[in-house]
Order: C-alpha cells, then sequence, then structure tokens
C-alpha cells in the first residue's frame, strides 16, 4: 500500500489549527504520507506572511513536519514530469510540480484543496479534496 502524498494546504490547516479543517489535518498528518521539498517551502511562505508566525515557531513546525512526513526532495526528474503534465492536463505549473513529485513516490492519492476534486491522473493518482 502506497502512501498518501499532503500538499500544503493540509499542513497550514495544521498550523493554523483552523477550526473546521484542524481535526482533518491533524487525522491525515498523524497517518504520516509524504510532501516534497516544495511543499516545506509554500508552508514556510504562509506561516510567515499570512499567518505571522515566528521564525522559532516556523522552525519548530517545519520539525514536527518532518519528523511526521517522507519529505521528497525536488529533482529535475520532477521538474520535467511536472512541465508535461502541466502541458497535457491544464495543470498550473506549481500544482503540476506537487502531482510529480507524488507520482514519482508512488503514491496513489494526493490530498489538497488546491485542484479538481477526483481528477485521475495518469491513470494512477487520484486527486482528493480532504475538506470536502
Amino acid at each position: 500500500m502506497s502512501a498518501d502524498f499532503l500538499d500544503t494546504n493540509v499542513l497550514v490547516y495544521f498550523a493554523e489549527q483552523h477550526e473546521r479543517k484542524y481535526p482533518r489535518s491533524l487525522e491525515l498528518l498523524q497517518a504520516g504520507g509524504v510532501a516534497s521539498v516544495q511543499v516545506l517551502n509554500e508552508f514556510t511562505s504562509v506561516a510567515r506572511r499570512k499567518l505571522s508566525l515566528d521564525w522559532p515557531i516556523v522552525e519548530e513546525s517545519l520539525l514536527l513536519l518532518r519528523s511526521l512526513l517522507d519529505i521528497r526532495p525536488i529533482d529535475i526528474d520532477t521538474h520535467e514530469m511536472g512541465i508535461e503534465l502541466a502541458a497535457h492536463h491544464g495543470l498550473h505549473v506549481y500544482d503540476a510540480m506537487i502531482v510529480a513529485a507524488a507520482l514519482l513516490a508512488g503514491c496513489d492519492v494526493l490530498y489538497t484543496e488546491d485542484m479538481q476534486h477526483g481528477l485521475l491522473v495518469e491513470g494512477r493518482l487520484r486527486i482528493v479534496n480532504p475538506f470536502a
């Protein structure tokens, strides 16, 4: 059984303890899963800019997330697959990089609110909105 891939919004709702979405984000994180360095970078940006978290809190959050998730690097294979996915599936480039990372990690499910719920990519990766 493959692990599920978590997109940035799942991590953000966990960190901000969003009233409605925190319980599901906590459940997903406790189950473990996969994320990419891009997801960590996006999380850091949102945590600083939108949540106004101080650096020590952001760094502590990143350590926790890295302990719960299998973090995958971004490399040229991710980039090339992401560009191909963007071109063929009409995905935004950064979303396509997330999808590519999930596919390269062998995931069957990508939890995100940022893409079409139920979409099957490359016949093997299902996009699921965990908050729908």
